[in-house]
């Protein structure tokens, strides 16, 4: 290589070293400013996530204290004097409250406890259902029982986790109602179920036997 390639070589080098350093001073702060908020961002993703996880704890803490009480009554008094600062723990918190208020015998105190649950449209759709369904077992002695077929019947359809717990409220209103035939079938539509669990299947094998009907062979029933 001559002594002129060599000179040519070090200058384009050294143009293209200060062509850099002044990309650096003129754009070097956009650099650091997407460094920061990067930083920042998992900084405070971070410090939520704590804050969420003490919130749960606290409520956690709050409920397990609530229900160490041993009197119905003063269980269902703890559990609606906790304050839940997210929907998902509120709707957990009214869970626990409407139990210990229905065995405290307080059956309409559940049921207000519960219907904010049912009707919030910002929680996750099993969350009211189950509130609706636990609302309907709630009412057997409040509400005639086609009002009762009509809520059941609306969480029996295909794709509700609840649609199977649902058919077999349907039978027994339909027992209520005097109408055993319709019963059977319902229950002989459980024991056929491939989502029907055993405890399911098993209560719906006993209660056909007990309305006299005869219940056909599956591969399920009885386990």
């Amino acid at each position: 290589m001559s002594d002129t390639d060599s000179f040519i070589e070090e200058v384009t080098e050294e143009v293209r070293r200060d062509r850099l350093f002044g990309y650096v001073k003129r754009y070097g702060w956009i650099v650091a400013l997407v460094i920061l908020l990067i930083v920042g961002a998992a900084g405070f993703n971070e410090y939520r996530r704590a804050q969420e996880q003490a919130k749960a704890q606290s409520l956690g803490d709050a409920m397990l204290a609530a229900l160490v009480a041993n009197d119905d009554d003063e269980r269902a008094d703890a559990l609606a004097g906790v304050g839940a600062e997210t929907a998902e723990g509120a709707a957990v918190l009214a869970f626990l409250t409407a139990g210990a208020q229905a065995d405290a015998g307080r059956t309409d105190a559940a049921i207000q406890s519960l219907a904010p649950v049912a009707n919030a449209t910002d929680l996750p759709l099993i969350y009211r259902q189950i509130a609706t369904f636990k609302s309907l077992m709630l009412q057997t002695e409040t509400e005639d029982a086609a009002t009762r077929a009509q809520g059941f019947q609306a969480l029996a359809v295909p794709g509700v986790r609840l649609r199977l717990l649902a058919e077999e409220q349907l039978a027994l209103i339909d027992i209520e109602t005097g109408d055993v035939d319709a019963a059977i079938a319902r229950f002989q539509g459980i024991l056929d179920d491939a989502e029907a669990t055993p405890g399911l299947q098993r209560r719906a094998l006993q209660a056909m036997v007990a309305l006299g009907g005869a219940p056909e062979a599956t591969e399920t029933a009885g386990e």
